[in-house]
């Protein structure tokens, strides 16, 4: 299977308040295959300005595997749908190299994504 070769893949970056909040929104991006693993990384500090004040929060960082092309449209609002923030963080990086057996199984995982 050579599929990893025409997808493109991306890791996202989500924050969230509480692992509870990120559990919650990982288990519906699995659900609807928008995502083929989400590593919780609990406890970040997130240091940032918010309507004219510096806020100094911990926070939970959801590192997600997904593919590129469901990103910004099918991705981003499911975050967006359920999340407790009215903005919330969610960044994409590409993903330049992968190890081919991981990158078919990225391709496996979120084939056919529910809508």
């Amino acid at each position: 299977m050579n599929d990893h070769l025409e997808t493109e893949f991306c890791v996202a970056l989500i924050t969230a308040p509480s692992e509870e909040a990120a559990r919650f929104i990982t288990a519906e991006l699995l659900a609807k295959k928008l995502a083929a693993c989400v590593n919780l990384v609990s406890s970040v500090r997130s240091l940032y300005r918010w309507k004219g004040e510096i806020c100094d929060d911990q926070e939970i960082l959801m590192i997600v595997k997904c593919r590129k092309d469901s990103f910004e449209d099918r991705l981003v609002p499911a975050v967006k749908k359920i999340h407790p923030y009215k903005v919330p963080e969610i960044i994409a990086l590409p993903i330049v190299k992968g190890a081919v057996d991981y990158l078919n199984w990225m391709v496996e995982v979120t084939a056919d994504q529910d809508v």
